[in-house]
């Protein structure tokens, strides 16, 4: 079955192109397309299908791409959003990314390199293309190594290994043989602790840290 994809875009035009290019692809089709954050919240109040990826544009009037994936954090976040704008400016990238974006993309991607990013992003959880990574640890490395009082707990690292994974977090709580709401809690702590929104974020910390490697 293939996955389904929302595209939240105001240029009409683009959306449509990226919508026939989608639709070509084996694993993937787009239901319908929204012009702003509003008019997707309206869909989904209007009972259209909850899709499985949203791919985002972030400069839209109304409800613009950021105030967008933190209404869908909060109220859908089992849905993978991918940013896919023209803008790749480093300040961009990581407020998607702490406000929940488990993607990134701009819009002169090739087809080809859009296949594979929507596959590993159903397949992992997340994508980011090489230089969207680099800004996203540049902007790690800048605010946690000049903080050497961080103190993470042996079952908070545990906690940590397990988010780079596609486990949920009730199936984690399985494997550390505790409660889902201790593992909510090992989530909010770490969350608080470094700063951080999302679980991506917590996985990004995670591989950076060597945690995931544990």
């Amino acid at each position: 079955m293939k996955k389904t994809i929302v595209i939240v875009d105001d240029h009409v035009l683009i959306a449509k192109a990226l919508e026939g290019i989608i639709d070509n692809f084996n694993d993937f089709e787009v239901i319908y397309v929204a012009e702003n954050g509003k008019d997707l919240i309206q869909k989904f109040e209007a009972n259209n299908a909850i899709p499985d990826i949203i791919l985002l544009d972030i400069s839209m009037p109304i409800m613009d791409g950021f105030e967008t994936v933190l209404w869908l954090q909060d109220n859908h976040p089992d849905i993978k959003v991918m940013a896919l704008s023209m803008q790749g400016d480093d300040k961009s990238v990581i407020k998607m990314v702490k406000n929940g974006a488990k993607g990134y993309l701009l819009k002169n991607t090739h087809p080809k390199d859009l296949e594979e990013a929507l596959t590993r992003l159903n397949k992992d959880g997340y994508f980011y293309p090489e230089w969207a990574s680099k800004i996203i640890l540049s902007n790690l490395n800048n605010h946690h190594d000049a903080d050497t009082n961080i103190k993470i707990s042996e079952r908070e690292k545990e906690f940590l290994k397990y988010t780079v994974t596609e486990l949920s977090y009730k199936e984690i709580a399985e494997k550390m043989f505790c409660s889902p709401r201790t593992v909510e809690s090992y989530r909010d702590q770490l969350c608080e602790k470094l700063e951080l929104k999302t679980r991506v974020g917590l996985a990004i910390y995670a591989i950076k840290n060597g945690f995931a490697e544990s």
